[in-house]
């Protein structure tokens, strides 16, 4: 198996960021920030599977609610323990599994244009800012007419997904130096 080119890498990143903008930008109010932030576990899980070696497909559950992988926050833990994800990226995940368990569980009318939401990701947007595809797809949102709060929203999530999906074409398996064994 050839490992994927720099250009491999940018055309699945541009093919992964357009896909996910067109089905946020479908998306309104709660719906976009509890899509988006399911976006994100799955693109976690996709990345996190990319460095291990598969189970019997039968009975690999590891990711299955109930089982050790089964919640966001341990996807989290384990993407940044196993450095697949550097802190800034590691804060911004959290940021948005918090928003998501805020709107999930909320009867309110809840907005996250509400200062609170917005506070909570700043640092995230301030970090995402950097990422050289923040500019375009800014760009394209606003030209699509989505309210600012909720683009900052979706480019952080086009950006996290797109990286993340692209990153795990990049990773190979895992293998330990030395397995533990029996003889």
């Amino acid at each position: 198996m050839t490992k994927p080119t720099e250009d491999s890498f940018d055309l699945a990143v541009a093919s992964a960021a357009q896909k996910i903008a067109i089905q946020m930008i479908a998306e309104k109010g709660r719906g976009a920030i509890l899509v988006g932030a399911a976006r994100v576990d799955t693109a976690l899980e996709f990345l996190l599977k990319s460095v291990m070696t598969p189970g019997a497909p039968k009975n690999d559950n590891l990711f299955k609610s109930e089982r050790p992988l089964g919640t966001f926050s341990a996807k989290i833990a384990l993407a940044a323990r196993l450095s697949l994800i550097e802190k800034p990226v590691e804060n911004a995940i959290q940021a948005i599994r918090k928003l998501r368990n805020e709107f999930a569980h909320s009867f309110d009318d809840i907005s996250i244009s509400n200062e609170p939401h917005q506070s909570r990701l700043r640092e995230a947007y301030t970090d995402a800012r950097k990422n050289p595809l923040w500019a375009p797809m800014e760009e394209i949102l606003t030209n699509a007419n989505v309210e600012k709060d909720l683009r900052d929203y979706i480019v952080l999530i086009i950006i996290l997904v797109a990286f993340m999906e692209a990153c795990a074409h990049l990773q190979e398996k895992f293998s330990p130096a030395i397995p533990v064994r029996f003889f």
